[in-house]
């Protein structure tokens, strides 16, 4: 008999600082999401270290105190990372990896590995070598180490200045061979967009891991990658899909971040030209998750940087189905009633009063409610394309129950 593999998950400690940006309930929320990050990119967290410092350390972001007691953990539990929810600076992580001698990431590190794997295709593994190239190049004199324990003196001052700056030259060649390739995809791209006719154009939106793919799946009854963790979805997606008889393209995105670093932005902004060209945005979101106002407000951001935050919008909350608000007792006379205790009923009062019936609630993996959201796109799409093509629009009754 087979015995069934494990997977060997590596040790990992988290470290984040507390400080006048970020209190600790938003640092406890951004290890939450960083440990679930750590999870996809094949790690397991034994540990949290969390730090309160208005300045952080130039030399290893957190205080030597703090180091040393990392230290001692890491050693005497053999971890094999530590990841700091902050960007470290080249030095920083030079510096930490000559103390702790194991291996140093960032949120952004971590989130590139993450695209590294999971990335499928020759555009988006392109696009994610880009990334990890522009964040490569400051930080590859970390990369020479050896040559610390060369002496001065005759002969031994130039290779490791030539060593670094032929290893730079070579990154920034490759930088610029990769944005050329990105654009002459583009342009193949763009083609393909345009041979689609003029069919309406529906892109969904969302925060990573909201279950835009599952509802994908479900509405084009195609089988688009979906698993519970994060950028499950990396490659753009483009399915033709009917509601009645009336026809629209629908397109699954790469899902958005909190922190989302900087060099990942600027090379999928590329991929989000469906999102640029989409006549209706459905914005998922998962109302099961605690801070998904906050994970709201993140993807409006990123909308309004690719110039896209002023298109018609449904907002789909999916996972009715996992939401649970919390409870007060009927004699607790001293807790105050917040966001944290609605009932599906006050956020559907309260975003109905926000985006009118722009707003609709849903589980699409177990297909609640989808009936509702197909009549609601279906009157949304058909405006468009009587708009659009005002001939025909005696093909297209008002109400899909009519077909």
């Amino acid at each position: 008999m087979l015995e069934k593999k494990t997977i060997a998950y590596e040790g990992v400690v988290l470290i984040g600082i507390i400080n006048q940006q970020q209190d600790d309930v938003k640092v406890r929320e951004y290890l939450d999401e960083l440990e679930f990050l750590t999870y996809t990119a094949g790690g397991e967290v034994y540990k949290r270290f969390v730090q309160r410092m208005n300045t952080p350390n130039p030399k290893t972001l957190i205080g030597s105190g703090k180091m040393q007691e990392v230290e001692n953990y890491v050693k005497e539990h053999e971890i094999g990372s530590v990841i700091f929810d902050d960007e470290l600076t080249p030095a920083q992580q030079r510096n930490i990896e000559k103390q702790l001698r194991c291996k140093i990431l960032d949120r952004t590190s971590l989130i590139l590995d993450i695209f590294a794997q999971r990335a499928r295709t020759s555009y988006s593994r392109t696009q994610v070598e880009l990334a990890q190239y522009e964040y490569l190049l400051p930080r590859l004199t970390g990369l020479w180490t050896h040559l610390e324990r060369q002496k001065g003196g005759i002969g031994m001052r130039g290779p490791g200045e030539t060593e670094i700056e032929t290893d730079r030259r070579i990154v920034r060649d490759r930088i610029s061979l990769l944005k050329k390739k990105l654009l002459k995809i583009d342009r193949q791209m763009e083609t393909q967009r345009g041979n689609r006719g003029a069919l309406v154009r529906v892109a969904l939106v969302g925060y990573t891991n909201v279950g835009k793919s599952t509802l994908m799946n479900v509405v084009s009854k195609s089988k688009v990658f979906a698993e519970n963790k994060l950028f499950a979805t990396l490659d753009t997606t483009v399915r033709k899909v009917v509601l009645g008889n009336l026809p629209f393209l629908l397109s699954d995105t790469v899902g958005f971040i909190r922190k989302l670093p900087t060099q990942l932005v600027e090379s999928f902004k590329s991929t989000l030209d469906e999102v640029r060209e989409a006549d209706l945005l459905l914005h998922v979101v998962d109302i099961s998750h605690p801070q998904f106002e906050e994970h709201i407000a993140s993807v409006e951001k990123i909308l309004g940087e690719i110039k896209s935050s002023d298109k018609p919008t449904i907002m789909v909350f999916n996972k009715i189905d996992q939401y649970q608000a919390e409870t007060i007792d009927e004699d607790d006379l001293v807790t105050v009633k917040t966001s944290k205790h609605f009932t599906l009923e006050d956020w559907k009062n309260t975003w109905m009063r926000r985006v009118g019936n722009n707003a609709l609630f849903i589980s699409a993996l177990n297909k609640e409610n989808l009936d509702t959201f197909r009549k609601r796109v279906y009157d949304e799409v058909r405006e468009i394309h009587v708009t659009r093509f005002p001939y025909n629009n005696f093909l297209y009754p008002e109400n899909l129950d009519e077909y």
